[in-house]
């Protein structure tokens, strides 16, 4: 508690202000200094000049051989117990209005004589008198003859004639206090903005991220404060992004990784029951010590075909999908007619198909830059999906919208459809819904991995649903650049 109280006492702010403080007062206090012996010196030469012209006129009476006791004691002193002292040019007293002669010694090594002697006048504030021991103020002037000098008793109203002017001072005062409630609240200002460069340069050192939201005084200090943190603040968002981008492009890379082994397990897997199935119809044809007749032959080469057909199958689409996702760059676009595609696509299934009936809504052309063997594939494995799977007797093959950069299909059929579950994963490589019925039908498991990754090349994406009248729904939007 004793350590919180003295780290406030004793705080920048405090710091700052008492220096601005002691300085404001050093430079009023000699300012103040300054002023009272300037003010001092000027009315003690005022008074010294109205005795240099008593003294003045008091050495022409004598020059001129006039009785000066007598001018003395007729004429009234400019200065109330006025004393007047003659003085020979040696220092010898000659006449003094206060004290007896016989009581004063030689004159000649006072300052004020001094001065005159070698000045033709001088004056001399607050000495001791060696005669009667009472201050003076001395004003002494030098004739042909004789040095004639005034002496004012230092009283209280010598002593008031002297001193300062008080309102002057007293006004010196009164700017010096406003000066330091100004210096006050300035320095707290800058005090504060200081503090918080301090506090950010101890967060910055430490690397601690800058959460302020206070502004800073609309200052010139404020500014470049402001400006400094701002310039930090980017540069920690700046590492961050790239932090983030480096950990999603590190995730990415893992994620290619786990992807290609997926993959390759998966490719294993599904090589391994064709080549098995080949290996025995051929170790079987093949065999001396089995007895096949031609029907038999035949069944077994005809299987062999079969499996040889899925491998090859499995291979393409191996390979188109590795294509889109590695070299996507190196898949070439060009203008096309998605229209003319799909009726192309439906022409095509329609010769080995007679059990499903394809309703093509789109009747307007949709062109388009992209990629024709994608889009066709895109149609192509969504139509062979419904046929083999569905259950169902019609595909319906609609344009939802379709604007300047932008077109919406929709492929549906009106099979038994889907559980909910399967849904967000029916998009995965090698996913099955039922594995047996689809390596019966010679699925690959890659159709609609080949169209998502297709429609993702076009920029766009697709989603399926469950139709609420039967059957499945597949939505999917194309960019048209």
């Amino acid at each position: 508690m004793a350590m919180g109280l003295r780290n406030r006492i004793f705080s920048y702010n405090n710091r700052l202000f008492l220096i601005v403080l002691l300085f404001i007062w050093g430079i009023i206090s000699s300012i103040l200094v300054f002023q009272y012996f300037r003010e001092k010196q000027y009315k003690s030469e005022y008074l010294n000049a109205q005795l240099q012209l008593h003294n003045r006129y008091l050495i022409n009476a004598i020059e001129d051989g006039l009785d000066y006791e007598k001018i003395i004691n007729e004429n009234p002193a400019p200065f109330d117990s006025l004393r007047i002292t003659i003085i020979s040019l040696k220092g010898t007293v000659i006449y003094d209005s206060k004290l007896n002669i016989n009581s004063l010694d030689n004159h000649l090594h006072r300052p004020e004589i001094i001065n005159t002697a070698n000045n033709g006048e001088g004056f001399h504030i607050g000495r001791q008198s060696d005669s009667d021991g009472r201050k003076y103020f001395y004003s002494a002037t030098k004739g042909n003859r004789v040095i004639v000098r005034s002496a004012i008793p230092y009283s209280d109203s010598l002593h008031e004639l002297l001193k300062a002017d008080l309102p002057y001072l007293w006004g010196i005062i009164t700017i010096s206090i406003i000066f330091s409630i100004v210096a006050f609240f300035t320095s707290r200002r800058l005090g504060k903005t200081i503090v918080r460069l301090n506090k950010f340069a101890q967060t910055a050192e430490n690397g601690g991220s800058i959460t302020e939201t206070e502004e800073f005084p609309n200052d010139e200090l404020g500014k470049i404060s402001q400006s400094i943190i701002k310039l930090y603040s980017d540069l920690q968002n700046t590492i961050a992004e790239r932090d983030k981008e480096h950990q999603e492009k590190l995730h990415e890379e893992q994620e290619k990784i786990r992807i290609k082994r997926q993959l390759s397990n998966n490719i294993t897997h599904e090589l391994k029951t064709p080549v098995a199935s080949i290996q025995v119809c051929l170790e079987t044809i093949l065999s001396s010590d089995i007895q096949l007749n031609d029907e038999k032959r035949r069944e077994l080469l005809d299987r062999c075909y079969s499996n040889c057909s899925r491998l090859r199958h499995l291979l393409n689409d191996v390979s188109l999908i590795t294509r889109m996702e590695e070299g996507s760059l190196l898949i070439a676009k060009e203008e096309i007619d998605t229209t003319q595609i799909i009726n192309e696509v439906i022409d095509d299934t329609n010769t080995n198909n007679e059990n499903f009936i394809i309703h093509n809504r789109i009747s307007s052309s949709i062109r388009m830059r992209g990629n024709r063997s994608l889009i066709a594939s895109i149609f192509s494995n969504l139509i062979s999906n419904a046929i083999a799977y569905s259950g169902g007797g019609n595909i319906y093959i609609s344009l939802i919208s379709n604007n300047d950069s932008t077109c919406v299909f929709s492929v549906e059929d009106d099979g038994c459809g889907i559980e909910d579950i399967h849904l967000s994963r029916i998009f995965e490589r090698f996913y099955r819904i039922d594995k047996g019925r689809s390596r019966k039908l010679g699925g690959t498991g890659l159709g609609l991995a080949i169209v998502k990754h297709a429609v993702a090349f076009h920029g766009g994406e697709i989603t399926a649903t469950n139709r609420d009248e039967g059957g499945l729904k597949f939505t999917f939007s194309l960019q048209k650049q």
